[in-house]
């Protein structure tokens, strides 16, 4: 583990990867070092945000003091996701992965997805736990405009475009479900945690 502090009120920690990171976030959000008021994970790194009086030393001593338990992380709990599968780059998604666009479908929809962790915009939630069969490059040129709902592919992730945004994930499909939502508590329906099933819709 690497510790870098961050501005004035926080502290990155950097792991080997993405199954580490994940281990030591729910380690952490199941028993928070004194001070630290949230947590934030991403693919290697997690970010600790300090409450008032918080020490920088003795939240560091903290975790370095944690034993994660990899995949011994409690099932969060379970959003459906419905989807019209009529995206851009299905086709192209089946050659890449040598199945045809039926399949494709069936894949994404058979597996129960994760959310990992959040970014690149608000409500963006990074899922795994998809088949092998769908890892899939990010396409060679962006888009300058994805809209809001689309379901896409990129590497070993699977995501929702929470709004209208360049993007250069393969898109096979659409949702109506909204998953940013300001006016909603909380505002991300795909947080850190969630589990995704995604379901077909005509």
């Amino acid at each position: 583990m690497l510790f870098l502090p961050c501005a004035d009120h926080g502290l990155l920690v950097e792991l080997d990867d993405r199954e580490a990171a994940h281990a030591l976030y729910t380690a952490l959000a199941a028993d928070p070092p004194e001070g630290v008021a949230d947590l934030v994970p991403a693919a290697r790194t997690v970010l600790l945000l300090f409450g008032p009086g918080a020490e920088r030393a003795a939240v560091e001593r903290a975790v370095r003091a944690v034993r994660p338990a990899p995949g011994g992380e409690a099932a969060g709990p379970l959003v459906r996701v419905p989807v019209v599968y009529d995206g851009e780059d299905l086709d192209e998604v089946a050659d890449l992965a040598g199945v045809s666009p039926r399949e494709v479908v069936a894949l994404h929809t058979g597996a129960e997805w994760t959310v990992a962790f959040g970014g690149f915009a608000p409500g963006f939630g990074y899922l795994t736990g998809g088949p092998t069969e769908l890892i899939v490059p990010r396409r060679t040129e962006s888009r300058t405009r994805v809209p809001a709902g689309a379901v896409g592919l990129a590497g070993e992730y699977s995501g929702v475009y929470p709004r209208s945004s360049p993007g250069g994930w393969q898109l096979i499909g659409r949702t109506e479900l909204s998953v940013w939502d300001p006016e909603r508590e909380p505002p991300a329906l795909l947080r850190p945690g969630v589990r995704v099933r995604f379901e077909e819709v005509r």
